[in-house]
């Protein structure tokens, strides 16, 4: 099992799909915009669609913020667009099965087959410079995560 990765670290770049089916690669927001990588086990369950729905809630700050946030899960496409839909949230969900980018973040929980609730902040260099991993059942506070990217301004 991978580490978890540490503030300082490089951020592996990779290409996962999002709910519309279109690639999204992580290195292409360098130079950009900094990236809120918000780790969470599954669509559907009650923490992860309270924190998630609260992004959206806070979207607008994020954006001022100069951040893209993108939650990652082991869940298809598929179940990204309908739980998109049906939540109405602003932010792209890109699907992970077999859990490989979370696994180079040190985030995959095999014996379980999902990620952890994690938050990985991202700069526009390509730096991880916030890392931090929930309870599985206590939602991640968006006020540790602007004030992180705050500090990147």
């Amino acid at each position: 099992m991978t580490a978890e990765i540490r503030v300082g670290d490089k951020a592996p770049d990779f290409t996962l799909k999002d709910q519309d089916q279109k690639e999204v690669k992580l290195s292409s927001f360098q130079g950009k915009k900094n990236v809120v990588l918000a780790f969470y086990p599954l669509d559907w369950s009650p923490v992860c669609t309270n924190e998630n729905k609260c992004m959206t809630q806070d979207f607008d700050k994020f954006q001022k913020a100069g951040a893209e946030v993108l939650g990652i899960s082991i869940d298809s496409v598929y179940s990204h667009k309908a739980w998109k839909d049906a939540l109405n949230l602003k932010h792209n969900l890109l699907s992970d099965m077999g859990g490989s980018v979370a696994s180079k973040y040190g985030m995959y929980l095999a014996d379980k087959f999902i990620t952890k609730r994690a938050t990985v902040v991202v700069d526009k260099q390509g730096v991880v410079k916030y890392v931090k991993v929930q309870e599985i059942l206590q939602a991640r506070d968006d006020n540790d995560i602007l004030k992180a990217l705050e500090g990147l301004k």
